[in-house]
């Protein structure tokens, strides 16, 4: 059955592949792939690369997405990650030195031709999640949309007094004043923290305001998907329910 899709509050005119994107029907590079093979209609006119649509114009795809796979993995302390912007860029534009072991470099062969959205620097460890869905990159990371993710902090020295209260209102880390998150406290040197941004380096950069070195950051959550008991380098599929709600969050 062709499937109507129909502009609703999208900018137009606008080109077609930007159109199924944004519907997150597919991304970009994915529907030129979809527009090249005919299965792309405009008004009942075939599709073609460049195209763009309007206000009233009726777009019908001949084409179902294929079935994505979606994995939890423990990234192991000492492994860099990479997150491409999208599924036709996994894997590609990797830049590390000689010697460090790049993620991608670690996987399993059943795990042939996922890629990790989001990073986790070389020293930090925890979840990530493995797909080859390009369509839930930005929704995932684009802080507009709001997804918490949960770390497991511990310090090199004690928390001060004012510590969860200064956090939790937004710290000054240079070139920003970090967002309100979350904080729990655990003891005198551990804590949880609930982000909907990710900075470049943003806990360590929001203790050190304190004086305090992070000597350890674990992952526990990215929305609704847990780390739970997963060892360093273990994956397990994310399906049923968890995987429901998952995209739904993400609005697919």
């Amino acid at each position: 059955m062709p499937i109507l899709l129909y502009m609703d509050k999208l900018t137009y005119p606008m080109r077609i592949n930007k159109y199924l994107a944004s519907k997150k029907y597919c991304t970009r590079r994915e529907a030129d792939e979809v527009i090249k093979k005919g299965k792309v209609f405009i008004n009942g006119r075939l599709a073609v690369l460049g195209d763009k649509i309007s206000q009233n114009d009726v777009v019908d795809v001949k084409w179902r997405a294929k079935n994505c796979r979606y994995y939890a993995y423990n990234k192991p302390r000492g492994i860099i990650t990479h997150s491409p912007q999208g599924a036709d860029r996994a894997g590609i534009g990797i830049c590390r030195r000689d010697e460090e072991e790049d993620i991608l470099m670690i996987l399993p062969q059943a795990l042939k031709n996922v890629f990790p959205v989001g990073r986790l620097d070389k020293d930090s460890f925890g979840l990530i999640i493995l797909t080859d869905d390009g369509r839930i990159v930005d929704p995932l990371l684009n802080p507009e949309f709001g997804h918490e993710k949960e770390y497991a902090v511990t310090t090199t020295e004690n928390l001060p007094g004012d510590f969860k209260e200064k956090m939790e209102e937004g710290i000054n880390i240079g070139d920003c004043i970090t967002k309100p998150c979350k904080i729990e406290l655990i003891s005198y040197n551990k804590f949880l923290i609930a982000l909907t941004e990710g900075k470049k380096h943003q806990i360590r950069r929001m203790c050190g305001s304190f004086g305090l070195d992070a000597s350890g950051i674990e992952r526990k959550r990215i929305m609704n998907v847990r780390l739970g008991r997963l060892a360093p380098g273990e994956y397990r599929p994310i399906q049923g329910k968890e995987l429901q709600d998952f995209l739904k969050a993400l609005g697919f």
